[in-house]
């Protein structure tokens, strides 16, 4: 009996990793790099470039690949601006700059992102940039301006992550960083994740405005159910909280400026516990406070966003 429960298991393993290699190969099919490639110690890069002007570099949030930016941002700023979006660690078409295993706890920290999206930045040739982190890519954001403050002409944070919260972040990113849940759901989800389930997601990241028309189908929401992206996801949200209790103290000594945006209504990165203190921890940090607006201000606040990067450069000189 033993053996039987054992065969039917390996079976059943089997065909999961099956059925997840087949729609992780669909979504690439269906969802391509949309830009070019730069090499970092031997792991590639995804990045999208276009415009002309002074650099403006973009940093997508948990689970985002540069697909996020491109519908419809990028081309807001292109006409005065040189755009870079880049792929974080472990997502949309970019490497890892660590091996981390299936059964691994490790992630990249906020300051190791950002030092590795620095190193591809210089190789772009691209020049004290304004750097814009939504949601994580917020925390990544400040941590650039840490790691090199004087080559950084200013941050611009949208609905972004930069201080300590109560709790932790929930039980679907304690499940997908724990071992059990790298090895065993992540294949799992996957395998049969359904489109009510992505649907509804998208729902929680944009109430209270609606999705827009047409996001889902440009930034292929199977891509981030990758077995590897989901891992790097689920294991970077879940340890980022001792990072960002580690950067806070430091972020009195910025001197660059700040600009920040978050809507009052956004309820997966509150604006009371992270952007009104961040507004009093760096001095000349400018809040900007969207009334009713929830968690994606760059897609149903565009102009207010866009504002913010046009002030950031000319804070710094740049325009």
């Amino acid at each position: 009996m033993l053996i039987v429960l054992a065969l039917v298991a390996v079976a059943g393993t089997v065909a999961v990793r099956f059925i997840a290699a087949g729609n992780e190969r669909t979504a690439e099919e269906s969802f391509p790099p949309e830009g070019s490639f730069v090499d970092v110690n031997g792991v590639p890069v995804h990045y999208v470039q276009a415009g002309e002007g002074p650099d403006v570099i973009l940093l997508h949030g948990a689970g985002g690949s540069t697909r996020d930016f491109t519908f419809g941002f990028v081309d807001r700023l292109t006409d005065r601006y040189r755009v870079t979006v880049f792929d974080r660690p472990g997502l949309g078409y970019t490497g890892r700059p660590e091996a981390y295993g299936v059964w691994s706890r490790d992630a990249e920290t906020p300051r190791e992102q950002a030092r590795f999206l620095q190193e591809a930045s210089d190789k772009l040739g691209i020049e004290t940039p304004i750097v814009l982190g939504h949601s994580f890519g917020g925390a990544v954001a400040m941590a650039w301006a840490l790691e090199r403050p004087d080559d950084t002409g200013a941050i611009v944070m949208v609905g972004a992550v930069s201080n300590e919260w109560e709790g932790g972040v929930g039980q679907f990113y304690n499940v997908t960083a724990s071992p059990a849940g790298g090895g065993i759901v992540i294949p799992l989800a996957t395998a049969f994740v359904s489109e009510d389930y992505i649907a509804n997601t998208l729902k929680a990241v944009f109430r209270p405005q609606p999705v827009p028309e047409g996001y889902a189908e440009h930034i292929g929401p199977r891509m981030s159910a990758r077995r590897e992206t989901a891992r790097a996801n689920g294991r970077q949200v879940h340890g980022l909280k001792p990072y960002i209790v580690e950067m806070v103290p430091h972020y009195g000594g910025l001197t660059l400026p700040i600009e920040i945006v978050h809507g009052d209504a956004d309820d997966i990165v509150p604006l009371k516990v992270h952007s009104i203190p961040l507004s009093k921890q760096v001095p000349g940090a400018v809040l900007t406070v969207l009334e009713g607006i929830g968690h994606m201000p760059q897609h149903v606040a565009a102009e207010d966003t866009v504002a913010a990067v046009d002030r950031a450069a000319s804070r710094a000189g740049l325009r």
